[in-house]
């Protein structure tokens, strides 16, 4: 399984955009993942709040690390990339602000159905991210494309 320790030091190497912007992995497990990001000046946008884009990084971890995690789990190579996704933002953003996904069983179903029809798979991936008063600030979706290599 992969840890938020492991996560994090992926950013900092592979997604240092995110790093540097404060997006950090929380908690994982089979079905959900927590990221977070503060609003600070590095990713402040002219309206006092949060740059959109930086949501959408903490929101991409979050279904991102799920999809990792479980391909990690399986005995050969599989590919991942996010294809499309929809953004709806409800909230200024400011303060901490934490994202959950809660697709673990959804992306699952989807690798082991690239596996057993090798065939290209879908999968949407929900994540919302909330304030420090439990409001939803942003909902964010992405469309990973799944398929497993031979």
């Amino acid at each position: 399984m992969l840890t938020p320790n492991k996560i994090n030091w992926f950013t900092f190497f592979k997604l240092p955009a995110a790093w540097w912007s404060g997006v950090k992995l929380k908690s994982i497990n089979e079905e959900r993942c927590n990221t977070s990001v503060r609003y600070k000046w590095i990713n402040q946008n002219p309206f006092k709040s949060m740059y959109f884009a930086v949501q959408m990084m903490a929101a991409e971890l979050s279904t991102g690390a799920l999809v990792m995690s479980h391909i990690k789990k399986q005995d050969r190579p599989i590919s991942m990339l996010v294809a499309r996704n929809k953004a709806e933002f409800t909230k200024k953003a400011t303060g901490k602000i934490t994202f959950t996904c809660l697709d673990g069983n959804k992306i699952k179903s989807a690798i082991q159905n690239a596996i057993n029809t090798n065939e290209p798979q879908t999968c949407w991936m929900k994540s919302i991210g909330m304030n420090e008063n439990k409001e939803t600030v942003s909902i964010l979706e992405f469309e990973w494309t799944i398929k497993a290599k031979s």
